[in-house]
């Protein structure tokens, strides 16, 4: 008998798939939560076989709520239900450890079958999600191979770890820094940490000036 936990902020949700689950002979729903917060605690108790958790809750959202149980309820499998198929929800679902996603419009039969899978170790990616990671995945191989010239950086013997190499290049594309954290899948604050140790390591606090800067030290 596969147990499972449903973890969703929309009721009509959380009843449609307690049914669906319910009719089949091999799976029961062993709780159900409204946040993240309650999904954790339920988890931690109740130690279902897996947990379908909503990407979006109050409170502590489906990312969050994935980090916490695989580290705490490690055998537990996660598959991740989203109306959403933005790329950084994707890596950080998977970075924190989901076996996949579930798009919640999928039919009643798919979801089953997703379930089933999951439990034996496939990993699951519908291909709507599966086409924009590949697209990111390419221009993230294709764009940012253009690599910065590192005997350029006499001054002090500068040194660019791969990474800002990589928030480097986006910069004097002109991305802000919204926009270097969705094509590089880290959080906004991560983002200004690195430039943050950017500037330090170019002499400048500006912007402009360090872009100017750092334009000079690219090979095309």
């Amino acid at each position: 008998m596969i147990r499972i936990l449903i973890a969703d902020d929309q009721a009509l949700i959380r009843d449609g798939l307690q049914t669906i689950i319910e009719m089949q002979e091999d799976m029961e729903v062993v709780g159900v939560a409204e946040n993240g917060y309650q999904a954790c605690d339920l988890t931690e108790k109740l130690k279902p076989d897996l947990v379908l958790l909503d990407i979006k809750m109050p409170g502590m959202d489906g990312i969050e709520s994935t980090k916490w149980i695989k580290k705490h309820v490690p055998d537990t499998v996660v598959l991740i239900l989203t109306t959403f198929s933005e790329e950084q929800y994707i890596i950080d679902g998977l970075i924190g450890g989901a076996s996949g996603y579930l798009v919640k419009d999928l039919s009643a039969e798919k979801i089953i079958s997703s379930i089933r899978d999951a439990i034996q170790g496939q990993f699951m990616l519908p291909a709507t999600i599966a086409a924009k990671l590949s697209a990111r995945l390419a221009y993230l191989s294709g764009t940012l191979q253009s690599v910065i010239n590192t005997d350029r950086l006499k001054s002090g013997e500068i040194h660019f770890t791969e990474r800002e190499k990589e928030i480097i290049l986006l910069m004097v594309e002109g991305k802000n820094n919204h926009e270097i954290a969705k094509t590089l899948f880290m959080s906004v604050g991560t983002v200004k940490n690195y430039i943050s140790i950017i500037y330090q390591k170019i002499g400048t606090n500006d912007r402009a000036k360090a872009i100017l800067l750092l334009k000079k030290m690219i090979t095309d």
